[in-house]
């Protein structure tokens, strides 16, 4: 059975920049909150093999699941992610989603490896997956998907997909790639800060990171963006395709990713604590509230 996620969730990288053992009682009771201002799911930026992370918010937490969304597959053998899946899941049955990913180069090329091949290396990784001494069932991982390719091997090996820095119309594309059943999660940033031209330098700020990393310009390119938007720091048809302002526009963002065949939004709001290229930041929790209110 798929872990369940509910229709929207939270997505928020602040966790994944502190280890667990720095984790402050604000960030624990910002966990606990949003669980019980009924969100589906967290998804975190990023976490290290071993887990430690998504355990520690697990233990924070009662009802809601928590999604690595993602783990570096070059960062870790398939069975040494195993055994973590396993004794984090058998403290928190049923809660944990792992999500994974083939990164960027950059990234990779930190880690010492040479990023070559990336859908090869994924499916041999789920193989590793699968030939563990316990397995992780398809169920309980999903592939973090941009391009056709990518969507097929994640309907095929895990749950389904879950597309970074997209829109509602890729959302449309990614389905129909997919098909009826696996599951489709996109993220959406958000921005609630009432000052239109510092909502729009924020959007700024934050899209600036990524259109320095390959991927995600390429497939921003194949989804109908050129040259002219995606230099600097984006024009201003990328932002208004990429970000939701306000209140209403998110509530008619996420409705749009829904009716274009989304089972799940995770919403990440955008702003002046956060800040992506400094991997700074701390949790969003009155802007949280504020999306409760409106989406659940």
């Amino acid at each position: 059975m798929t872990v369940s996620i509910g229709r929207v969730g939270i997505w928020a990288p602040s966790f994944a920049w502190s280890t667990p053992d720095a984790l402050t009682p604000d960030a624990l009771e910002a966990v606990a909150e949003l669980d019980e201002l009924g969100f589906g799911a967290l998804w975190l930026g990023a976490s290290t093999p071993d887990l430690v992370l998504p355990g520690a918010l697990l233990a924070a937490t009662s009802r809601m699941t928590i999604a690595t969304a993602i783990v570096n597959v070059w960062a870790a053998e398939a069975d040494e992610l195993a055994a973590s899946f396993h004794r984090v899941d058998a403290a928190h049955p049923g809660r944990l989603l792992l999500g994974l990913g083939a990164s960027h180069a950059p990234v990779v090329e930190a880690l010492g490896r040479t990023y070559t091949q990336p859908l090869k290396h994924l499916e041999a990784y789920f193989d590793g997956l699968d030939a563990a001494p316990r397995p992780v069932p398809g169920a309980s991982r999903v592939l973090a998907a941009l391009r056709p390719k990518a969507l097929e091997l994640a309907a095929r090996r895990t749950a389904g997909a879950h597309p970074y820095l997209v829109t509602p119309d890729h959302t449309r594309a990614a389905r129909e790639t997919l098909g009826d059943g696996p599951l489709l999660v996109p993220e959406q940033k958000v921005v609630l800060e009432p000052d239109r031209t510092e909502a729009r330098r924020l959007a700024r700020r934050n899209v600036s990171y990524y259109l320095a990393l390959p991927n995600y310009v390429r497939n921003l390119q194949l989804m109908g963006f050129t040259d002219d938007d995606l230099t600097g720091e984006g024009s201003e048809r990328l932002l208004d395709a990429l970000y939701a302002f306000g209140v209403e526009q998110i509530v008619a963002r996420v409705a749009e990713h829904h009716a274009a065949g989304a089972d799940h939004v995770a919403v990440q709001v955008i702003s002046a604590d956060t800040d992506v290229r400094t991997r700074v930041g701390r949790p969003s929790r009155p802007q949280w509230r504020t999306l409760a209110a409106a989406l659940l």
